[in-house]
């Protein structure tokens, strides 16, 4: 790219400094450009996949119930022909069986479940003690009932993403918080002295440093040192001070930009990571204060309120390969040139000259759960300066191999560098994410830390946040890089019990690539697993791997954009809203605002949303196959006749007003207080087993269904023999007082909502005996031919329809009576 219109043609790249991304707003003059990706090759778009449609397990097993009530039909219906002796159009009848015996299949389970799931939402978003949590499906609330893996992120999810310096150490001495009063006193020594001698000697800029530079082999005092490494901080970063306009000034620009307001309280400080704007918030603090940044310049305010100038010549950002940013300075009073550098001890040990305790040291702070930074200087002259500038540029025109030949000459500038300190910042852990880990832990649940972050930093917090118990023993994967190494490591690591596992994400690539059965077989068992540098997409590869080899259900929690796509992956997704937006929050199926609220959410709803849905479905099949047994009774008695029992308004009445509110009140019913869930988070465990909805408690209620309906029918046909018109009136009562007691037998916690149904549905049945009349006969003859208001009113008619409903009723809560006794299920020990 070249500048026509100077006088001396001056050349410049195109970098990345140079690209106008989408949305940009050009304030003043006009831009050529070419645009470069758009579409599918855009970046936000090569980041998103498709969403799958999340699908419950308790919805997968209710279709399969659903599945074997179909084949019950048929079934049902070809043996009614079969007894019939296939007389006559005998396919005719199957199919008059078939629509007679349809109310097998639950048509309105769907509804009522949809219904219940839209209920258990409005609960959560209503529960004052998880405020701000959101609800963004309505299908799958049932899910948090029955999990088994956890997987998290830690930055932003187990901790707060606001750094904190807590560590400054120089080889030789260390400081920690409560001694940064001693780091304060050296800089304001250190200043006043340049200062006091400035003024004395205005023609010589800082002669107290000059011999230090020209004869190194003098050792530097500590102050010195200090004062060094704080300059250093104080200069090397990215960090744009803001200061907010205050009320008042905003009409007066022109004064505001004069006469800028350098004062503390209005000034933050504007960067790409929270890790570099701690360390600037840590230099002021000392009394090196960043007042001002442009393009060009920085300007830093000493301890006596005078301002420093330092132009910027050079910067080289920090990316993810290089693991390090440095950047080239100039003094405005000296004009001394110095090249400033920190970055990732991996990548600064090769680079500083030989000392021999950063390794150690960075261990140490990496163990108290510290991220780590080595700074770094080199003072340059003006000639190897302009020798670096002007290669620097020729690489950057190079069109073949750009990035390689810049990345050299950088490089060049990168050989002993004097090791000025190594700085430690803490991310705390969120609130309660101990208690919260220890409780999912002993609900059964397994946790997983995948994480970013390196390896010592990521086992830290592992310990620090109770994700691995104080006792527990730790076994960290030995790097691997082939076959043969994976093989030998992961048979030690199966010589192992009960230890948690730390790997990183390129040998647990390795791992899967040769051994992913064995390797996926031996990490299920363990406690807690933590993998450590990993990219966005192998997030969601572990949680697939873990689907697609356990079969059990799965959750992912993140709260940045690098989680969504674990978020998505997993059979239940939850978003914190976090300091990194809200992609992990608008991506995820329930959203919350802190790591602990996952506890109640789990413990909680997720029980209750699953346990009501299991008695819901359960109670919306028996309400079918009952109706169904009695009209297969009804046809039976009178020779395999294809006749329906009850009209047409009496089935629709039967599974909408008569029994809908009392079955779907059944969403309200709980096992367990809320306190107790919490309390005792082992019952969650139960929870996993899926007992509360199964082949085995399917069949239960079919067999009781098929008892009740034999019951009701043979029971009206025996005590109504000399009455028989009046059987539809005498059996269809018996039902719905049945249906209305069994909902009575099924809820474990009454709530008064569910009192008002039963009596709601009561009041509407007992209204519409003396309404409808005419559907209550047999064949309606007349209006109100078979059904005087004055039978309904006899006692006879009260006692044989009690007696039936007894007779229904009384044995199954005997039999409920017993079984609570003497084998109780475990949340009833509790609430005795």
């Amino acid at each position: 790219f070249k500048q026509e219109d100077s006088d001396p043609a001056v050349h410049e790249s195109l970098s990345i400094e140079n690209t106008l991304w989408a949305s940009t707003v050009v304030a003043s003059g006009t831009v050529i450009g070419v645009v470069i990706y758009t579409g599918k090759e855009t970046r936000s778009v090569m980041n998103t996949s498709n969403p799958k449609n999340k699908v419950g397990l308790l919805d997968l097993e209710l279709n399969q119930l659903t599945k074997a009530l179909f084949l019950a039909l048929v079934a049902l219906s070809v043996v009614m022909v079969t007894l019939q002796g296939f007389v006559g159009p005998w396919y005719r009848n199957l199919f008059r069986f078939l629509l007679l015996f349809s109310y097998i299949i639950p048509i309105s389970l769907r509804v009522n479940l949809d219904m219940g799931k839209a209920a258990y939402g409005w609960m959560i978003m209503k529960d004052d003690n998880i405020p701000g949590t959101v609800v963004r499906t309505s299908t799958i609330p049932e899910e948090l009932g029955r999990l088994v893996y956890l997987l998290t992120d830690k930055t932003g999810t187990l901790t707060q993403n606001e750094m904190i310096f807590k560590r400054l150490h120089l080889g030789t001495v260390s400081y920690g918080t409560d001694t940064m009063d001693e780091i304060q006193s050296h800089i304001i020594n250190a200043y006043s002295q340049v200062h006091s001698q400035n003024s004395g000697n205005s023609t010589s800029s800082t002669p107290s440093r000059k011999p230090q530079s020209s004869a190194p082999k003098v050792r530097k005092s500590v102050s010195s040192r200090i004062h060094e490494a704080v300059k250093a901080i104080a200069l090397c970063h990215n960090v744009t001070p803001v200061y907010e306009s205050r009320a008042g000034v905003s009409g007066e620009t022109e004064y505001a930009e004069v006469d800028q307001d350098f004062s503390d309280e209005n000034r933050t400080y504007q960067a790409s990571s929270p890790d570099e704007v701690a360390l600037v918030q840590w230099t002021e603090s000392v009394g090196l204060t960043l007042v001002n940044r442009d393009l060009t310049s920085m300007q830093l305010k000493t301890p006596g309120g005078h301002i420093l100038t330092y132009y910027i010549l050079q910067i080289f950002p920090f990316t993810s390969e290089s693991k390090r940013m440095g950047i080239i300075v100039r003094d405005e009073s000296s004009g001394e040139i110095t090249f400033y550098m920190k970055g990732a001890d991996v990548a600064m040990s090769t680079i500083v000259q030989y000392n021999d305790w950063l390794e150690e040291e960075c261990g140490n702070m990496a163990r108290e759960g510290l991220r780590t930074l080595v700074v770094a200087k080199k003072s340059l002259t003006e000639e190897q300066y302009q020798d670096f500038e002007s290669r620097y540029n020729q690489a950057k025109l190079s069109i073949h191999d750009r990035n390689l030949k810049v990345a050299a000459v950088v490089e060049s500038l990168e050989r002993e560098m004097e090791l000025l300190c190594l700085t430690g910042v803490e991310d705390q852990l969120q609130a309660d994410v101990r208690p919260t880990l220890e409780m999912l832990r002993n609900a059964g649940i397994k946790i997983w830390m995948l994480t970013g972050d390196k390896l010592e930093t990521a086992t830290c917090i592992a310990k620090s946040s109770h994700l691995v118990s104080r006792t527990q023993d730790i076994h960290i994967f030995r790097p691997v890089a082939t076959r043969g190494e994976a093989h030998l490591e992961l048979n030690a690591f199966r010589r192992k019990h009960d230890c948690a596992l730390v790997i990183s994400g390129d040998s647990l690539e390795v791992c899967l690539k040769y051994y992913e059965h064995e390797f996926v077989e031996l990490a299920c068992q363990c406690p807690a697993v933590v993998c450590c540098r990993c990219s966005p997409t192998q997030k969601a590869h572990i949680v697939k791997l873990l689907q697609h080899h356990t079969g059990k259900r799965t959750c992912a929690i993140g709260d940045g954009g690098n989680d969504v796509s674990m978020i998505q992956a997993a059979d239940c997704g939850i978003g914190i809203e976090g300091k990194e937006g809200k992609q992990a929050s608008l991506a995820a199926d329930f959203s919350i605002t802190q790591f602990k609220h996952i506890g109640r959410l789990l413990m909680v709803h997720g029980r209750n949303s699953y346990k009501r849905s299991a008695a819901l479905g359960q109670f919306v099949m028996h309400r079918g196959l009952i109706i169904s047994t009695m009209q297969a009774v009804f046809s039976s008695v009178f020779y395999f006749a294809s006749v329906p029992l009850y009209q047409g308004f009496l089935m629709v009445g039967y599974a909408t007003i008569y029994t809908m509110f009392p079955v779907f009140s059944l969403v309200l019913d709980q096992d367990v207080k809320p306190e107790m869930a919490l309390l005792y988070p082992e019952l969650y465990k139960d929870l996993t087993k899926g007992r509360s909805l199964s082949f085995k408690t399917f069949l239960i209620w079919v067999l009781i269904s098929i008892y009740q309906g034999g019951i009701l029918m043979y029971g009206a046909l025996l005590l109504f023999e000399s009455e028989f018109v009046h059987v539809v009136a005498i059996s269809f009562t018996a039902l719905i007082l049945t249906e209305l007691l069994m909902v009575a037998l099924t809820i474990r916690t009454w709530h008064w909502l569910m009192v008002v149904a039963e009596f709601l549905s009561l009041g509407c049945y007992v209204a519409s005996l003396a309404f409808l009349n005419e559907y209550f006969g047999i064949g309606r003859v007349s209006f109100g031919a078979f059904l005087d208001v004055a039978f309904i009113t006899t006692v006879t008619f009260l006692w044989k329809v009690s007696a039936i409903t007894v007779v229904s009723c009384l044995p199954l809560y005997i039999l409920k009576y017993l079984k609570r006794k003497f084998s109780p299920p475990s949340y009833s020990k509790l609430t005795s």
